[in-house]
């Protein structure tokens, strides 16, 4: 593309010189990258600068040892109980303490797309070895993730692949990687389905591992995509990736995780582009479109509805709390996002789906036990009403209130009693209980 077409591309790079890099913008890419954002995040990606942040966020970080002995004591408290409920403690506290937290979101977002549940597979260590499959490859190459997970024993249990035979082809998981993984609705045809089933026969698990079954696989001529011959789950793999259709799936799904809800189709066509310009490595394609001007465009900030994970994980870093870990992943199922277990095969599809009567007051109540809670980290107060507002609404709200609110709010602590830290903790549940909360 040249000089002159760039200015009209959606991933034309934002000059946060010219446009601003202030704590707003800082605040928004945090929030769209991790699960919420201490006052110390913002400082230090406000300190750095756009290029640097994003580069840190996209690139591999070491992890501290204190964090990693959490992570292997926790992970093999799960392994040792066999305990679903232990193992989401454990990918928690990688979601809240993580040096790589658009590791771990992105591991959610795949989790979503190769939606599998543990109520079907009934198994922690397949399930963790899923989950590890899927983090490995979070920021890498999204061929090789798909090619994995063909052979990943969880999504094989979870697809029915044993009944896939010879004889009777068994279409679960050919018309999953075509309608839910790689093509979406309207790319393939139920013919492309059925041949591409013949060539995923055999592809079984046997004691709890991955299995060629040489005698249960058709070695027949197949006809998929366009494409005949004597077929495997590779070839089809294959010919999935190389449809148009492929890049364009996947960069609306993440224009509706990282951007916005109703993204045009000149900003997925770009990004789809972006996506075969590298080969399906998910490392540059996000950098290239946290640092663009789409991101920072002002109709799509404050514009998602934050997930269960985004609420609650997003408010304990906020607040500095100590979470307990089984009890957020209770509270993470009640709020309508259960960890390893999917509600559908399409995975959690979120958006105005997050929210609804019964959920809203889930939210409101826990917010309300939240603020109470003695381990609530209420650090460095701004000392003065209308500064301890000012910080709150910034480090909450990205100072997204307007003024006559924002004066309600002083009012409000000005009456409360400071000296028993009522005012403080009342002025965060009140800006967590507004609408605007519930949005990034």
């Amino acid at each position: 593309m040249t000089r002159r077409d760039r200015s009209n591309d959606p991933l034309c790079p934002y000059d946060a010189g010219a446009m601003g890099w202030t704590r707003r913008e800082a605040t928004h890419l945090l929030w769209r990258t991790q699960f919420g954002a201490t006052e110390e995040d913002i400082e230090r990606a406000l300190s750095a600068g756009l290029e640097q942040t994003v580069e840190r966020l996209v690139t591999p970080q070491p992890e501290s040892q204190s964090f990693q002995r959490s992570d292997h004591l926790l992970r093999q408290i799960a392994e040792d109980t066999g305990n679903i409920q232990d193992l989401k403690a454990w990918w928690i506290n990688r979601m809240l303490h993580s040096a790589n937290p658009l590791v771990e979101r992105m591991s959610l977002f795949w989790h979503s797309h190769f939606a599998t549940s543990n109520l079907k597979v009934r198994s922690v260590r397949h399930m963790a070895a899923q989950n590890d499959l899927i983090r490995g490859e979070a920021l890498g190459h999204f061929s090789v993730l798909l090619s994995g997970m063909a052979r990943d024993v969880a999504m094989l249990i979870w697809l029915d692949s044993n009944a896939n035979r010879k004889r009777h082809a068994n279409e679960n998981f050919s018309r999953e990687v075509m309608e839910l993984f790689a093509l979406d609705v309207g790319h393939y045809s139920e013919r492309d389905i059925s041949e591409a089933a013949r060539a995923f026969t055999g592809w079984h698990v046997r004691n709890d591992r991955f299995w060629f079954n040489r005698r249960q696989h058709d070695f027949g001529q197949k006809t998929v995509l366009g494409r005949t011959g004597d077929l495997d789950g590779e070839d089809v793999i294959a010919l999935c990736l190389a449809q148009p259709a492929c890049p364009r799936f996947l960069a609306r799904k993440l224009l509706h995780a990282f951007v916005t809800s109703d993204p045009g189709e000149e900003d997925v066509d770009a990004l789809a582009s972006s996506i075969r310009r590298h080969d399906f490595h998910m490392a540059p394609v996000l950098r290239e479109l946290l640092l663009s001007q789409l991101f920072f465009r002002q109709s799509v900030r404050h514009a998602l509805i934050k997930s269960p994970a985004d609420f609650v994980l997003g408010a304990y870093r906020a607040t500095a709390f100590q979470a307990n870990l089984q009890q957020s992943a209770r509270l993470l199922a009640r709020l309508g996002q259960d960890l390893f277990a999917p509600p559908t095969v399409k995975g959690w599809e979120g958006g105005r789906l997050w929210i609804s009567s019964s959920s809203l007051l889930q939210r409101t109540n826990f917010v309300a036990k939240l603020v109470a809670n003695q381990n609530l980290g209420i650090i460095n107060e701004p000392k003065g009403s209308d500064q301890l507002v000012q910080h709150y609404i910034e480090l909450l709200l990205s100072g997204r209130i307007d003024e006559t609110s924002s004066a309600r709010l002083v009012r409000y602590v000005n009456e409360a009693d400071r000296q028993q830290g009522t005012g403080t903790r009342g002025l965060i549940h009140l800006i967590m209980t507004m609408p605007e909360y519930q949005l990034m």
